[in-house]
């Protein structure tokens, strides 16, 4: 009996420990995967991927950032988790035909039309990169006006600039654009503005500061179309948390913030440590 209860013992023993080890091992679990966060080829997308990776990372979050053909295509597909957008590209992405300009009108026409699986944090509100109107200062004094919403009064046969590939409204408000002529390279394009060889060029809200002697008109009505800078994820798989993360960017981004780490990527800088170092200075509330 002895040897028998001493066996027995022995068992109860080794499953004991066998059971504490589990125990253990349950309270060590392994790390929780990276978000990827995708970005498109342009400088501007890769910047803003880093910048919502950073802002995820800043609550203890592991992410990485992934480059795709079709950031959107591969959200749908689920392949990543968080990309970053503009409202109104994303608009006529799966609306071609709305009618939205403003900034909440196009944010709410967007979301309402996001695929299903597909959600989107906060806009933010004071960053924008939509197209702007420049011309020189002397036409901008010969029409009276430094707003977009002369142009429709003088739409009858002024000429188009733009940088080649470059996204550009075809009218504004009830003046329907010509053909517009491409130059390869900003400097190109302003120095035919400047001689009179276009009326008016299409530059950015975020693009650098325009030459001298030439002005960028105001939007004040919308007659363009608002472009926010804003996130899209994966319904039901982002926890509050990593929400509020992505909405914390909304608060704190604007459109000279941005031009200005846009410009430091042009010139070469990574847009990680750009991203990174911005947010540093603009630490987000947990």
């Amino acid at each position: 009996m002895k040897f028998r209860f001493a066996v027995g013992s022995a068992a109860l023993a080794a499953a004991l420990t066998a059971t504490v080890a589990g125990c253990g091992n349950a309270q060590q679990p392994a790390p929780a995967p990276a978000l990827t966060v995708g970005a498109a080829a342009t400088n501007e997308s890769k910047l803003l991927a880093h910048l919502y990776a950073a802002a995820l990372g800043y609550f203890d979050i592991s992410t990485r950032v992934q480059q795709v053909p079709d950031p959107v295509a591969a959200l749908d597909s689920a392949d990543v988790t968080v990309v970053p957008g503009l409202t109104g590209q994303l608009l006529t992405r799966f609306v071609p035909h709305a009618t939205a300009r403003a900034d909440e009108q196009v944010y709410r026409s967007m979301i309402s039309a996001l695929p299903e699986g597909v959600a989107a944090a906060d806009y933010t509100a004071s960053a924008q990169d939509k197209p702007a109107v420049a011309v020189t200062e002397a036409t901008a004094t010969a029409w009276g006006a430094r707003d977009v919403a002369v142009l429709p009064m003088q739409c009858r046969g002024v000429s188009v600039g733009v940088v080649t590939g470059a996204a550009h409204p075809k009218r504004v408000g009830d003046c329907v654009l010509p053909s517009a002529r491409e130059f390869p390279d900003a400097a190109s394009l302003f120095a035919a503005l400047k001689a009179g060889v276009v009326t008016l060029a299409w530059t950015s809200t975020t693009a650098p500061a325009a030459p001298a002697g030439v002005t960028v008109l105001t939007d004040r009505t919308a007659l363009i179309r608002a472009e926010n800078v804003v996130p899209l994820y994966r319904r039901n798989v982002l926890a509050e948390q990593q929400v509020l993360a992505l909405n914390g960017i909304a608060g704190e981004l604007d459109t000279a913030t941005l031009t200005d780490m846009l410009s430091q990527v042009d010139k070469g800088a990574d847009p990680a440590a750009v991203a990174g170092a911005w947010l540093s200075q603009h630490p987000l509330d947990h």
